[in-house]
């Protein structure tokens, strides 16, 4: 049976001369994604193989997160395909970091932080370590991640968290990280990190302003808890 491919479609509604006529944002997922690879290949028409990405990973978020060797698993989808797809995640990741969300760069309330911190993490299955440095009247310096992997108490040293501070000449600091779990609830790892930094912070003149643990849906704040 031959394949049914974009060419069979009225020349009016190819996902090109959508694109043109309405806008990209008329396209749906399955036409920009036969945009993006521009062909099949024998026996697999652009539009099957768009098709089977969306089936199998279900969100852009899973595909967007999907390895090389994950991508090359959908028939007709090989290495060429899956680092076109690939790059264009990577660019969209840049374009976000770069421009980053509207907020107000003074800090008043840990719900002021939610949507900024959450733009910094890159792969929700991963977990980031990250040090917001302060100015005296709470403006955000800097944000530096100090680790990208699994947070405890020995991994997580004072030295690696105050040195950004210090260099950012910081009045106090935020610290972050994230579970990859969505879990909001800290860990005895995180009350333990939670608590040596604090006695750091102390030592050094820098005040431990917060902790803060998010997830894509939410935060859960040390401060607001009454635990720092």
């Amino acid at each position: 049976m031959k394949a049914y491919t974009l060419h069979d479609l009225p020349a009016d509604e190819r996902p090109r001369e959508r694109l043109v006529k309405y806008g990209v944002e008329s396209l749906s997922l399955q036409e920009l994604l036969s945009l993006i690879f521009g062909r099949g290949v024998k026996g697999e028409s652009v539009i099957s193989i768009s098709q089977k990405l969306i089936s199998t990973f279900g969100s852009l978020d899973k595909l967007s997160e999907a390895s090389i060797e994950d991508l090359k698993k959908i028939k007709g989808l090989g290495l060429a395909k899956a680092c076109q797809l690939k790059a264009c995640f990577e660019i969209s990741r840049r374009f976000k970091k770069e421009v980053g969300p509207k907020i107000n760069r003074i800090i008043k309330t840990p719900k002021d932080l939610y949507p900024f911190l959450k733009e910094k993490i890159i792969n929700f299955h991963k977990e980031y370590f990250m040090v917001l440095s302060l100015d005296n009247r709470n403006n955000i310096i800097n944000v530096d991640t100090v680790s990208v992997g699994t947070l405890n108490s020995s991994l997580i040293h004072p030295r690696e968290t105050f040195e950004a501070a210090i260099k950012n000449h910081a009045a106090a600091i935020i610290i972050c990280h994230n579970h990859p779990s969505g879990e909001l609830k800290p860990s005895k790892d995180d009350l333990v990190v939670t608590q040596n930094l604090v006695k750091a912070g102390k030592l050094l003149g820098i005040e431990v302003s917060d902790h803060l643990i998010i997830s894509k849906d939410g935060y859960y704040s040390f401060k607001e808890k009454k635990i720092i």
